[in-house]
């Protein structure tokens, strides 16, 4: 039997082998890990001397083997003096028709000497003026609109790869970082998943300054603060905290930023990362923060008195707090009268709740409940399912499965052949599967409305949410029932009692009640009822409007008495 065990140990057992040709550098073996980041050089003040900076810019930016790198040494003649220069900037993130015409020409092309003309005796006579060098390249010789002295390489990093450039000039310990970005960017395009009929076509795009911008345009008022922070230690990615100074509460300002700031990461590179670093509770999958890639929407919460946060590289804007009504809204819902707008709310509800009960309560009423059912739609149902062998919870996990695979295989799936995904799941769940008494026609009905009721969802996250507990609710129905799923839900909103966003409970306004007439609910109002901003938040303004914002239709009686 050792024998036996030997040989197969041998032939299917894999032992690693203890010994290899190559030769690891003892010296790197135990290198720290912190000895590996992007900081290994210190952070130094910008020397005096050109040469010192450009053996450490050498050294940080591994010029040797970076091939976008551009440092351009050059001269510059002032007073009859020559200074050595270097230019220094990323290929393909500068602007070279900005560099060449409002920066190296400039400089280069120009021969100062600061003199003045003075007449004694009726001699005229030249003297040479005395002049700061630093304070005259840049006041006069840098014809650009954004220019800055700074004094640290680790803020000549962050110029550079923001799409600035930088000019150091030999005896001065100060570089100069102007404003000659030229990188290619997504232009302003509508919206791809927010979609809505009556509203603003614009979305949010990948650049930073294009999205504040944005923002700016929409809330025409000085009060609208955007702060600049960064995140992640060697991708020191550019976050914008906005909200309105006169609206907003400070505590919640105050908390955000403190979230941002005491981030110990390596990269950040969208705002989903940026979501799930500093949500109050990662274990549940509610979502907690409102995403969004509409600026309308933004700036009405902006307005509203919550706080918006832009990642640079990221077409979507993250909203804080988040309450569940939130996600259950639309931003077309303010466009339209209150009754349209409560209909489709109705509508969604009813898919939220379709969503997540409708395959776990048929289960449960097949197995447990059927007196629930009229007789004649319970012999349908039974002879439906006579053919089919396999249990009600099988079929309906089969089919639930089955559509799960259909959805994500249409997001990834090239665009040219998505068609062939509805008309293969068409023919496979819709005519095979039935022929083959494989599931009922009556499990096929409900898991498509299923699906249909989770398309209704406008927020993406709380439609993955709602997939997810969608599995455990046809797992209690089909454990225990209607009591089964009694317990799940008790457990549900218990935990969903429990959580918060930011300080704010997010079942408000109804748990805790607060008054309803100075807080939003899910259901709107008229706009000219619209005169309380949410009591929750706390503003600073906590009316929206004035008691009587119609004055054109009041005027005239009010103007008679």
């Amino acid at each position: 039997m050792n024998n036996l065990g030997n040989f197969l140990k041998k032939w299917f057992v894999y032992t690693p082998s203890t010994s290899y040709d190559f030769v690891l550098n003892e010296n790197n073996s135990s290198t720290n890990v912190t000895d590996l980041s992007d900081s290994f050089l210190p952070d130094h003040n910008i020397y005096s001397t050109l040469d010192k900076n450009y053996d450490y810019l050498q050294s940080q930016y591994n010029t040797l083997i970076n091939s976008d790198i551009i440092m351009r040494p050059f001269k510059i003649n002032v007073n009859g003096k020559t200074y050595n220069s270097l230019f220094l900037g990323i290929d393909g993130m500068i602007s070279s028709t900005l560099v060449n015409n409002f920066l190296l020409r400039p400089l280069m092309e120009t021969n100062s000497s600061f003199k003045t003309n003075y007449t004694k005796s009726g001699v005229e006579y030249s003297k040479i003026k005395k002049t700061n060098l630093e304070n005259y390249i840049f006041d006069k010789l840098i014809p650009q609109n954004t220019v800055k002295k700074i004094t640290k390489f680790s803020e000549v990093s962050s110029t550079i790869n923001s799409g600035d450039c930088v000019l150091f000039v030999d005896t001065l310990s100060v570089a100069f970082s102007i404003d000659v970005k030229g990188f290619e960017s997504r232009s302003i395009d509508s919206p791809k998943n927010e979609i809505v009929v009556r509203g603003s076509q614009e979305a949010f795009v990948e650049k930073l300054r294009t999205n504040t911008s944005i923002l700016r345009r929409i809330i025409n008022t000085p009060n609208l603060i955007i702060e600049n922070t960064t995140v992640g230690n060697a991708s020191k990615t550019k976050v914008a905290i906005c909200y309105m100074k006169n609206i907003a509460n400070s505590s919640l300002v105050s908390e955000v930023k403190y979230r941002l700031s005491n981030l110990d990461v390596d990269y950040v590179i969208s705002s989903g990362n940026v979501e799930q670093l500093i949500q109050d509770n990662s274990s549940f999958a509610f979502p907690q923060m409102i995403s969004t890639e509409r600026p309308d929407k933004a700036a009405n919460h902006l307005l509203e008195g919550r706080v918006v946060i832009l990642v640079n590289g990221s077409p979507y804007s993250l909203i804080v707090p988040g309450i569940l009504i939130d996600f259950l809204s639309s931003p077309e819902d303010l466009n339209l009268k209150h009754q349209y707008a409560n209909l489709l709310k109705v509508i969604r509800l009813i898919a939220a709740i379709m969503t997540l009960l409708l395959p776990g309560l048929y289960i449960a009423i097949l197995n447990y409940h059927t007196e629930l059912v009229p007789t004649a739609l319970l012999f349908t149902i039974a002879g439906s399912r006579n053919s089919v062998p396999f249990p009600v919870v099988f079929e309906v996990l089969l089919m639930e499965i089955s559509f799960e695979l259909i959805r994500e295989a249409g997001l990834r799936i090239p665009s040219p052949i998505g068609p062939t995904i509805g008309i293969i799941g068409a023919l496979i769940l819709g005519d095979a599967a039935v022929t083959a008494n494989l599931v009922s026609p009556i499990s096929i009905i409900v898991v498509a409305i299923t699906g249909i009721g989770s398309f209704a969802i406008p927020d993406f996250s709380l439609n993955f949410t709602f997939r997810i507990y969608k599995f455990l609710y046809i797992f209690l129905g089909y454990v225990a029932g209607f009591l089964g799923i009694a317990i799940g839900l008790f457990t549900q909103f218990a935990m969903l009692c429990s959580l918060n966003s930011f300080g704010v409970s997010y079942l408000e306004p109804y748990i805790p009640v607060t008054n309803f007439n100075t807080s939003i609910s899910y259901f709107v109002h008229s706009i000219w009822k619209r005169e309380h901003r949410s009591d929750f938040l706390n503003t600073k303004r906590p009316m929206e409007q004035g008691s009587i914002s119609r004055k054109w239709k009041f005027w005239k009686s009010t103007n008679r008495k």
